[in-house]
């Protein structure tokens, strides 16, 4: 298994997301032997149309890389950021090529999204990928943490693993706009957040913790790349590590 050490792949058994990925890739991926092989062994030539069954149709995403079919299995297969069909706002924070977007947006057809990707070499890639749904998404080029600022943004050549200070050797100045008032904005005009997701590389535990508590009241679930060494807003939340994503629930909604 391509990129895996023998302890992860030892480990693998063991751990119950991926008998979850296993079932749903043999479920929801239209050429199940063909994205099984290409997600193992890491070959299989890019771009490629990857077709994947859900609630509302079949979709077709363009992947660019083999980077890209681990998000497509960790989203749609493992289901890191479980939704259910009758969701309704979502806020994804490091929307990538919008493979995170898509599966929220194929939940049902009613379901809106507002997205956040700083890094301009994936905002093509998300259009195209979302270009049947423009009526129900709202793309912000922007980073987002716990404050506003200018910041150097690295980026890298999958798209996938770019960031606030991440070390990569290419950096971009980015506008980052602070979390609060991100969802100051965003709930101005929605009721509720059904689930806010974000895969920042590195800056989620400080920017979840920053939320303020009339917004958090508001928002049902929240996902983010990150285990945290204790629960984060206990008081409001429940707190469960999935894999690499810890999941929270909010008790009262």
């Amino acid at each position: 298994m391509i990129n895996r050490s023998l302890k992860t792949i030892i480990t693998v058994p063991f751990q119950k997301q991926h008998w979850v990925a296993f079932y749903n890739m043999y479920h929801n991926y239209e050429n199940f032997y063909c994205n099984f092989r290409r997600y193992v062994i890491g070959g299989g030539k890019y771009p490629y149309e990857c077709k994947i069954k859900t609630p509302i149709s079949l979709i077709v995403p363009t992947l660019y890389s083999h980077h890209d079919l681990l998000t497509v299995n960790e989203i749609f297969c493992r289901l890191d950021y479980f939704a259910n069909t009758d969701i309704k706002v979502v806020v994804d924070v490091g929307s990538n090529i919008g493979i995170s977007a898509l599966y929220f947006l194929s939940r049902n057809k009613q379901a809106k999204c507002y997205l956040f990707e700083p890094d301009p070499n994936n905002i093509p890639k998300l259009h195209h990928n979302l270009s049947d749904y423009k009526a129900r998404y709202e793309l912000h080029e922007n980073a987002v943490s716990d404050e506003n600022a200018e910041v150097k943004f690295g980026i890298e050549s999958t798209g996938r693993y770019g960031g606030i200070d991440v070390k990569t050797g290419n950096y971009i100045s980015v506008t980052c706009l602070d979390i609060n008032e991100a969802l100051e904005d965003l709930l101005s005009k929605e009721k509720q957040i059904d689930i806010l997701k974000l895969d920042i590389e590195g800056a989620e535990l400080k920017t979840v913790a920053a939320i303020k508590p009339s917004f958090l009241k508001r928002i049902k679930h929240i996902y983010i790349e990150a285990e945290p060494e204790i629960a984060l807003h206990r008081e409001l939340f429940e707190g469960v590590q999935y894999g690499n994503v810890y999941q929270m629930t909010n008790k009262y909604l």
